[in-house]
């Protein structure tokens, strides 16, 4: 009890401290925009994140959809917005890496943001629908060489993490499964559980409760090894493909011009939200994990080495944007 009081007094302690770095910001509501729809995988950070930062700042913090172009009209939105602190956007490597290797258009958008902190790590669960009546990676392979170009797989729009992880999925299984574009996680899930397509390459979030909840078929996640937060999926090595491995993030931008002291002032306030236990129960339901960076500078030299993964991944897939 008495490590709980000092660790909460520290905590008030720091958040006041916080507060006086920047006096007067923020003054009113910050705006946090997503780019996929309602329901989510960055929904669902962006609002769990987003409860507890509103806590730590003394504001609220609205939540505004803007889906479409793979996340892009939200990036570029955010780019161009006014560097004062009110709007925040969060991002996945599909934004930030992705959308410029497959559409250089978008480049200047992403280049127009600065990084303020790397929010939660996952794998991607990839899930059937019970219908096509297969309950492991290996089953789904086989399938998949039965029947080529009879497996669709859904996912959240061209060049997104569901996307790419299907296509390396393709390369190294050896199987032709159709990509099928959505404008997000939940209408590509919700198009699994109807049977319209059959297998979806997801975010947890969007996809655990249904499998929980019998409408799918967990098959696996897309790290090597068992992930921690989901232990009743195998990794990939277990699953047969030790060479396939896609890990998942969500991070915290701003627009270039962004005064410093509000772009620290956002970071530690961020951290706080992410140390709320209530956050970490939330993302931990939901197979996410908590991966706070060290300092903005921090993500930003994360990012650097991201982008060499992700941008080859997808020129390599031939992707094209939306």
């Amino acid at each position: 009890m008495f490590g709980s009081f000092v660790a909460g007094a520290l905590a008030f302690a720091f958040c006041g401290a916080v507060a006086a770095q920047t006096p007067g910001w923020p003054e009113r509501p910050v705006k946090l925009v997503v780019g996929f729809t309602p329901g989510g995988a960055a929904d669902y950070v962006g609002r769990a994140v987003g409860d507890a930062l509103a806590r730590v700042l003394g504001q609220p913090i609205v939540i505004d959809n803007k889906p479409g172009a793979g996340s892009s009209i939200a990036t570029d939105f955010v780019a161009k917005a006014a560097p004062d602190g009110y709007t925040l956007l969060i991002a996945s490597p599909s934004s930030i890496s992705v959308n410029p290797a497959i559409d250089p258009k978008w480049a200047g958008g992403v280049q127009s943001l600065v990084p303020v902190s790397k929010l939660t790590a996952s794998p991607l669960v990839v899930a059937a629908n019970p219908q096509l009546g297969i309950k492991s990676i290996a089953e789904l392979i086989e399938y998949a060489k039965k029947n080529p170009g009879k497996v669709n797989f859904a996912h959240a729009g061209m060049g997104s993490a569901p996307h790419l992880g299907g296509v390396l999925f393709n390369q190294l299984a050896g199987v032709n499964i159709t990509p099928i574009p959505f404008k997000g996680g939940a209408p590509s899930v919700q198009s699994v559980i109807a049977g319209d397509t059959q297998v979806t390459f997801a975010t947890p979030p969007s996809v655990l409760p249904q499998i929980k909840g019998g409408r799918l078929v967990g098959l696996g996640v897309t790290t090597t090894e068992r992930f921690p937060l989901v232990p009743d999926l195998p990794g990939m090595r277990e699953a047969g493909l030790p060479n396939y491995r896609i890990d998942f993030w969500y991070g915290f931008f701003v627009p270039a011009g962004t005064p410093p002291e509000i772009v620290k002032k956002l970071f530690e306030a961020t951290q706080l939200a992410l140390q709320r236990p209530e956050v970490k129960a939330a993302l931990a339901r939901e197979g996410t994990d908590v991966s706070a960076s060290a300092s903005p500078a921090d993500f930003a030299a994360f990012i650097r080495e991201e982008n060499k993964f992700w941008a080859k991944l997808a020129k390599d897939s031939g992707a094209k944007a939306d």
